[in-house]
């Protein structure tokens, strides 16, 4: 799908301009073009990027093959530019990152997306009814496009924070074997997120420092202002990576412990029960044949008195192992 918003030089907006008149609005320089081309195949966009916006052969290649880490080209009169927007599956515990190139000249932006993203479809459903999006330019377009983006990223570290909270309070009430199903996931996402914030936050310091040509040195103080949102989110990212780690040694600290508690009250029954098999083993032992009489050996009184010993023996090592604090 390809979409087109033409706002003319007289402040008048035209959407859905045919693709042959492009070149027409490209050649008004106080007019604003945007493109957004969403899922459309190579065929189509490659010829369409190099000869209606005349982009380098190399940009172009870099747009189509969606491999990069977020990052700025300076080609002279327009920049290229790679984002990555974050869709996280709460439920599933998967996160997507899928990339949006733009190339922004002085009079034009073009986006391009493999599938439709919800930021890039909220600021085109904002520029509809709210010209202040594009009356400064496509720069100001652009810091529109990364700040709706970056709100995104909010939402998706406010989930991973519920999430790792309930793991906590899960591990220290049920440590199971679908705790640890469930952490190793999220280990996977906070990394995720790791390697898509540090890239963008370096992409959005040089926004706001270098000097480009198509960008104001008015609008660098929105980058600016995007990019300390990036810092506190990498910080935030960088806090769940450690509470992920942290999460992890706790639910195999409470799981040794619980092994623990275990073996100590295995060991404690069997120690109870050490005297009563040692005499229950001696009395049954059926090797002996008496060769002088012994009636007391079978007598009511010797039964009786092996029932109290028996009884007794276990009461006696609980009271030995609580007075050396084994227990």
């Amino acid at each position: 799908m390809i979409r087109t918003l033409y706002r003319t030089p007289d402040g008048k907006f035209h959407a859905d301009i045919p693709l042959t008149a492009l070149p027409d609005a490209l050649r008004q320089p106080e007019g604003l073009v945007w493109v957004s081309i969403t899922d459309e195949p190579d065929r189509v966009v490659e010829p369409m990027l190099r000869e209606i916006f005349g982009f380098h052969p190399l940009a172009v290649d870099d747009a189509l093959n969606e491999t990069h880490l977020p990052k700025v080209d300076d080609w002279g009169d327009y920049l290229y530019l790679v984002l990555r927007a974050l869709e996280f599956d709460a439920r599933r515990l998967e996160i997507e990152t899928p990339e949006l190139d733009i190339f922004i000249g002085n009079h034009y932006l073009v986006t391009y997306q493999q599938k439709p993203m919800a930021a890039v479809q909220q600021v085109w459903d904002t520029c509809q009814h709210d010209e202040r999006y594009v009356r400064s330019g496509p720069d100001h377009l652009l810091y529109r496009l990364i700040d709706e983006l970056v709100t995104s990223y909010i939402v998706v570290l406010e989930q991973v924070d519920d999430l790792l909270d309930d793991l906590e309070d899960e591990i220290f009430a049920r440590p199971n074997g679908n705790v640890l199903g469930r952490l190793f996931p999220l280990k996977r996402v906070v990394i995720a997120l790791r390697r898509t914030l540090g890239p963008q936050r370096e992409m959005l310091n040089k926004l706001a420092r270098d000097e480009y040509a198509v960008i104001d040195a008015r609008e660098r103080v929105f980058f600016r202002d995007i990019y300390d949102h990036l810092m506190r989110l990498h910080e935030i990212s960088e806090g769940q990576r450690d509470l992920v780690g942290g999460a992890l040694d706790t639910y195999l600290s409470v799981v040794n412990n619980r092994m623990n508690d275990i073996m100590k009250t295995l060991t404690i029954i069997t120690t109870f029960f050490m005297p009563l098999t040692f005499l229950t083993g001696f009395f049954g032992m059926n090797f002996f044949q008496a060769v002088i009489p012994l009636p007391g050996w079978t007598g009511r009184l010797t039964f009786t008195l092996t029932l109290i010993v028996m009884c007794i023996s276990p009461l006696i090592m609980y009271w030995w192992m609580r007075r050396r604090e084994w227990t």
